[in-house]
């Protein structure tokens, strides 16, 4: 193996993504595609993040039947309407708001799916299966009606 001496370039693009329900899965495949290309990086990697506790990042197939089963078993895992201590506002004391809403479920959900994604970058491009996609999973519906958009960053680096 060779080694090549090159200076490694770094982009950092925001993706404010639109949610309107839960469980919702948001492809972001085209849009982190497009900051590969603009990054101009030839080989390195994409690291695809949510800065939410309550959406997801995950690579996974884009088949509508399959996206049913996923969110049918998101729900079985943590339902919604379960029992959850972080519900409880008579006892709960931190990361508190106003406009709090009772999200346990989504927070337990989100454990099975995780905050970020890292693809490597081949020749300037992502070398995805043929099936897979990159997907923002909202998990939050209350939280997707109180806010504008939420917020995934792209950190690419690489030469």
């Amino acid at each position: 193996m060779k080694v090549l001496e090159a200076s490694v370039r770094t982009c950092l693009s925001e993706l404010h993504v639109r949610t309107n329900t839960a469980p919702e899965f948001i492809d972001l495949t085209g849009r982190v595609a497009d900051c590969v290309q603009q990054s101009q990086v030839r080989n390195g990697f994409a690291v695809v993040f949510s800065r939410h506790t309550t959406v997801a990042v995950t690579i996974q197939e884009k088949e509508p039947l399959l996206l049913v089963d996923m969110a049918n078993m998101l729900e079985r895992l943590s339902p919604q309407n379960g029992h959850y201590r972080h519900n409880d506002f008579d006892v709960r004391t931190v990361h508190m708001h106003e406009n709090e809403c009772p999200n346990g479920h989504s927070h337990c959900q989100h454990l099975t799916l995780g905050t970020s994604e890292t693809i490597p970058i081949v020749d300037g491009r992502l070398p995805l299966g043929e099936f897979q996609r990159i997907f923002a999973v909202e998990l939050d519906g209350q939280k997707a009606l109180q806010v504008d958009h939420r917020e995934v960053l792209v950190q690419i680096l690489g030469v």
